[in-house]
């Protein structure tokens, strides 16, 4: 079922990011896709996989110990 789950999740995103790269969308998309997946199958018997989304904090919970890290394209 994680299986499933992640293969839902990878499909749904339409962009490449980090370890997660799609010949078909190649590039980062922070506009549309700068959040986090949560995926679940609520109901063993269809196996449907339901998809929700929350936010990603760009801030720590101190600043002065750790400065935020920007977001930005990796690059090998």
């Amino acid at each position: 079922m994680q299986a499933k789950q992640t293969i839902h999740s990878a499909l749904n995103r339409k962009e490449s990011r980090g370890a997660h790269a799609r010949d078909d969308f190649p590039d980062r998309n922070d506009k549309e896709w700068m959040k986090h997946t949560n995926s679940s199958i609520p109901d063993l018997k269809t196996g449907k996989v339901e998809l929700e989304y929350r936010p990603v904090h760009l801030y720590t919970m101190d600043e002065k110990e750790f400065p935020t890290v920007p977001p930005k394209k990796r690059v090998y």
